[in-house]
Protein backbone atom coordinates (compact mmCIF):
# COMPACT_ATOMS: atom_id res chain seq x y z
CA UNK A 1 0.00 0.00 0.00
CA UNK A 2 2.60 2.19 0.60
CA UNK A 3 4.49 1.64 -2.58
CA UNK A 4 0.78 2.56 -3.78
CA UNK A 5 0.71 6.10 -2.13
CA UNK A 6 4.20 7.17 -3.57
CA UNK A 7 3.03 6.65 -6.91
CA UNK A 8 -0.02 8.43 -6.80
CA UNK A 9 2.18 11.23 -4.75
CA UNK A 10 4.78 11.01 -7.64
CA UNK A 11 2.00 11.03 -10.84
CA UNK A 12 0.42 13.90 -8.76
CA UNK A 13 3.75 15.91 -8.24
CA UNK A 14 4.40 15.58 -12.29
CA UNK A 15 0.86 16.49 -13.52
CA UNK A 16 1.19 19.50 -11.42
CA UNK A 17 4.58 20.15 -12.24
CA UNK A 18 3.40 20.12 -16.48
CA UNK A 19 0.77 21.79 -15.71
CA UNK A 20 2.55 24.64 -14.13
CA UNK A 21 4.74 24.45 -17.31
CA UNK A 22 1.89 24.68 -19.58
CA UNK A 23 0.74 27.48 -17.66
CA UNK A 24 3.74 29.37 -17.75
CA UNK A 25 4.43 28.97 -21.66
CA UNK A 26 0.55 29.93 -22.61
CA UNK A 27 0.92 33.13 -20.34
CA UNK A 28 4.72 33.84 -21.93
CA UNK A 29 2.44 33.15 -25.80
CA UNK A 30 -0.60 35.88 -24.71
CA UNK A 31 2.10 38.14 -23.69
CA UNK A 32 4.08 37.92 -26.95
CA UNK A 33 0.19 39.00 -28.16
CA UNK A 34 0.26 41.80 -26.62
CA UNK A 35 3.52 43.24 -27.33
CA UNK A 36 3.79 45.76 -30.13
CA UNK A 37 5.28 44.21 -33.52
CA UNK A 38 9.08 45.02 -34.56
CA UNK A 39 7.53 46.85 -37.56
CA UNK A 40 5.35 49.37 -35.31
CA UNK A 41 8.47 49.68 -32.89
CA UNK A 42 9.86 50.92 -35.46
CA UNK A 43 7.85 53.01 -37.27
CA UNK A 44 7.55 54.99 -33.79
CA UNK A 45 10.64 56.72 -34.79
CA UNK A 46 11.63 59.04 -37.86
CA UNK A 47 14.49 60.94 -38.34
CA UNK A 48 14.67 63.73 -40.35
CA UNK A 49 18.27 65.15 -41.65
CA UNK A 50 17.49 68.90 -41.33
CA UNK A 51 20.60 69.65 -43.25
CA UNK A 52 19.27 69.17 -47.04
CA UNK A 53 16.51 70.94 -46.43
CA UNK A 54 15.90 74.36 -48.54
CA UNK A 55 14.87 78.00 -46.93
CA UNK A 56 10.67 78.30 -47.29
CA UNK A 57 10.31 74.36 -49.28
CA UNK A 58 7.74 71.91 -47.34
CA UNK A 59 9.25 68.79 -46.47
CA UNK A 60 6.83 66.06 -45.80
CA UNK A 61 7.90 63.47 -43.94
CA UNK A 62 5.42 60.52 -42.60
CA UNK A 63 5.60 59.40 -38.98
CA UNK A 64 2.63 56.68 -37.23
CA UNK A 65 0.64 57.06 -40.77
CA UNK A 66 0.23 60.62 -40.26
CA UNK A 67 2.18 63.58 -42.71
CA UNK A 68 4.31 65.93 -41.05
CA UNK A 69 5.31 69.21 -42.01
CA UNK A 70 8.92 70.54 -41.71
CA UNK A 71 9.83 74.13 -43.17
CA UNK A 72 13.00 75.95 -43.06
CA UNK A 73 12.29 79.24 -42.20
CA UNK A 74 14.11 82.26 -43.68
CA UNK A 75 14.87 85.77 -42.06
CA UNK A 76 12.03 86.86 -43.17
CA UNK A 77 9.86 85.11 -41.87
CA UNK A 78 8.53 86.20 -38.75
CA UNK A 79 9.94 84.91 -35.59
CA UNK A 80 7.78 82.54 -33.26
CA UNK A 81 7.95 80.43 -29.96
CA UNK A 82 6.57 77.48 -31.73
CA UNK A 83 9.81 77.07 -34.20
CA UNK A 84 12.10 74.39 -33.79
CA UNK A 85 15.96 75.72 -33.17
CA UNK A 86 18.43 74.16 -35.29
CA UNK A 87 21.96 75.59 -34.99
CA UNK A 88 21.52 78.97 -36.52
CA UNK A 89 18.25 77.61 -38.63
CA UNK A 90 14.76 77.94 -37.50
CA UNK A 91 12.32 75.47 -38.42
CA UNK A 92 8.51 74.88 -38.47
CA UNK A 93 7.91 71.31 -37.71
CA UNK A 94 4.07 69.96 -37.24
CA UNK A 95 1.70 66.97 -37.90
CA UNK A 96 0.23 67.52 -41.36
CA UNK A 97 -3.82 67.61 -40.43
CA UNK A 98 -6.25 70.30 -39.93
CA UNK A 99 -7.00 70.38 -36.73
CA UNK A 100 -11.00 71.35 -37.65
CA UNK A 101 -11.64 67.68 -39.52
CA UNK A 102 -8.06 66.26 -40.15
CA UNK A 103 -7.71 67.50 -43.94
CA UNK A 104 -4.19 67.79 -45.15
CA UNK A 105 -3.52 71.59 -46.08
CA UNK A 106 -1.22 72.52 -48.83
CA UNK A 107 1.40 75.07 -48.50
CA UNK A 108 1.71 78.49 -51.00
CA UNK A 109 5.17 79.50 -50.38
CA UNK A 110 4.80 82.74 -52.18
CA UNK A 111 1.55 83.92 -49.22
CA UNK A 112 3.46 82.08 -46.59
CA UNK A 113 0.54 80.26 -45.35
CA UNK A 114 -1.34 76.67 -45.11
CA UNK A 115 -4.48 76.83 -46.62
CA UNK A 116 -6.88 73.31 -46.48
CA UNK A 117 -9.44 72.98 -48.82
CA UNK A 118 -11.73 71.49 -47.00
CA UNK A 119 -13.33 74.53 -45.03
CA UNK A 120 -11.05 77.21 -45.88
CA UNK A 121 -8.98 77.12 -43.14
CA UNK A 122 -5.69 79.13 -42.67
CA UNK A 123 -2.90 78.45 -40.71
CA UNK A 124 0.57 80.91 -40.72
CA UNK A 125 3.94 79.46 -41.10
CA UNK A 126 3.97 79.13 -37.00
CA UNK A 127 1.09 76.38 -37.51
CA UNK A 128 -0.76 79.31 -35.52
CA UNK A 129 -4.72 79.67 -36.98
CA UNK A 130 -5.34 82.81 -39.62
CA UNK A 131 -9.25 81.77 -40.94
CA UNK A 132 -11.30 79.74 -39.06
CA UNK A 133 -13.02 77.32 -38.73
CA UNK A 134 -9.63 75.03 -36.90
CA UNK A 135 -9.88 75.62 -33.27
CA UNK A 136 -6.67 75.60 -32.50
CA UNK A 137 -3.18 75.65 -34.20
CA UNK A 138 -1.41 72.63 -35.90
CA UNK A 139 -0.38 70.21 -33.59
CA UNK A 140 3.53 69.61 -32.95
CA UNK A 141 4.73 66.06 -32.93
CA UNK A 142 6.66 65.05 -30.00
CA UNK A 143 10.46 65.30 -31.24
CA UNK A 144 14.31 65.32 -30.09
CA UNK A 145 16.93 67.31 -32.10
CA UNK A 146 20.48 65.37 -32.57
CA UNK A 147 22.76 67.41 -33.71
CA UNK A 148 21.29 68.43 -37.35
CA UNK A 149 18.80 65.22 -36.82
CA UNK A 150 15.16 65.55 -35.74
CA UNK A 151 14.01 62.55 -34.40
CA UNK A 152 10.19 62.82 -33.96
CA UNK A 153 8.42 60.45 -31.81
CA UNK A 154 11.20 61.14 -28.80
CA UNK A 155 10.38 63.77 -26.32
CA UNK A 156 13.51 65.76 -26.14
CA UNK A 157 14.45 69.14 -24.04
CA UNK A 158 12.99 71.31 -26.30
CA UNK A 159 10.13 69.47 -26.84
CA UNK A 160 9.09 69.56 -23.49
CA UNK A 161 9.64 73.14 -22.67
CA UNK A 162 7.90 73.72 -25.27
CA UNK A 163 4.86 71.99 -23.87
CA UNK A 164 5.20 73.36 -20.32
CA UNK A 165 4.63 76.36 -22.09
CA UNK A 166 1.18 75.18 -23.60
CA UNK A 167 2.35 75.57 -27.46
CA UNK A 168 1.99 72.00 -28.24
CA UNK A 169 -0.19 69.30 -26.87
Amino acid sequence: MAVEKERRDFLGMALGGFTALGGIAALGAMKRTWDPLPSVKAAGFTTVDLTEMQPNQLAVEKWRGKPIFVLKKTDKMKKDDRDIIVGKDRFFVAIGLCTHLGCIPAYYPDQLKFICACHGGQFDTAGRVLKSPPPIPLHIPPFKIDGTKLVLGEEGPEFKKMKAAGLTV
